[in-house]
């Protein structure tokens, strides 16, 4: 009863449903010549290969950076001299990322006082997996009161204009209103636009023109996310402040010259404000003098 017939025929499987048959390809489309690996491989979920608002080169650059180690570089500068679609580029899509969940970037300041930026990939947004081995997980923190939660910073001083103008606050203020229109990300509230107000009615008193001091604050703006862009608009106002400009002296008054007339004692042609007598005609010799 154990022994085993060899020439006896495979019992036939029964197809699964929704499997193709080997043989048979698809009429049009795409075909897949796969193999299976076994080393050097990401797994990539279909939410994100397929998303379908994310822009092909956000969906690559996510793959690309889940397929990295930790602890790889995977800022900007360091993306942009991988790819060659420029720092610009690159950085409007890990935007896309970070909006999608794919992507969390904050701030931290080191111990020796630098501000770095850390980076963390999340293969599945929404689904919180174990941390990596290599991650010492994080002791939880306490929701700060309400009397502990920091306050905003304060935004650095600006210039102060040497005399008080209407008219060139104005201008301020509607240069600033408009810088937005240069680059989206310099949306200002209002009360940014008053506390840099005054440092470009500074900037207007030195004989520079509005465009001028727009291309000042808006030339080589970093490509990453501006997250105080007041605060980089007052730095670079009173940084790049120029010199007053050079001094120049009064002009002299304009020499003024009278019309010709003619004098009404000899009617001869004197230069005079007003229709009179010449010199000689004067009777009174005090006045002739």
């Amino acid at each position: 009863m154990d022994t085993e017939n060899p020439s006896a025929p495979e019992r036939p499987q029964s197809r699964m449903p929704g499997k193709n048959h080997p043989h048979r390809r698809p009429r049009s489309g795409v075909v897949h010549d796969n193999t299976r690996h076994t080393e050097r491989f990401t797994v990539i979920g279909n939410h994100l290969a397929q998303h379908p608002e994310l822009s092909g080169l956000a969906i690559g650059l996510g793959a690309h950076i889940q397929s990295l180690p930790a602890g790889a570089p995977v800022d900007i500068k360091t993306l942009a001299a991988r790819f060659p679609e420029g720092a610009t580029r690159i950085a409007a899509a890990l935007r896309e990322l970070e909006t999608h969940g794919y992507l969390r970037r904050t701030r931290e300041r080191t111990p020796d006082g630098r501000i770095v930026t850390r980076t963390v990939s999340c293969n599945h947004p929404g689904r919180h997996g174990t941390q990596a081995a290599t991650t010492a997980p994080e002791p939880p923190t306490r929701r700060p009161a309400p009397a502990d939660r920091p306050r905003r910073k304060a935004l650095p001083a600006v210039p102060q204009p040497a005399h008080p103008s209407p008219a060139l606050l104005r201008t301020a203020t509607d240069l600033l209103a408009g810088l937005r229109r240069e680059d989206p990300r310099l949306l200002l509230s209002t009360a940014d636009t008053e506390h840099l107000s005054p440092g470009v009615v500074a900037w207007l008193e030195r004989d520079l023109t509005p465009t001028a001091v727009r291309h000042a604050l808006t030339r080589d703006l970093p490509p990453e996310d501006l997250h105080r862009p007041a605060a980089l608009l007052a730095h670079r106002l009173t940084t790049h402040l120029p010199p007053p400009p050079p001094f120049r002296a009064p002009a002299p008054p304009p020499v003024v010259r009278h019309p010709i007339r003619s004098c009404d004692g000899c009617d001869r042609g004197i230069r005079a404000a007003e229709p009179g007598l010449c010199r000689d005609c004067r009777s009174d010799p005090l006045e002739a003098a």
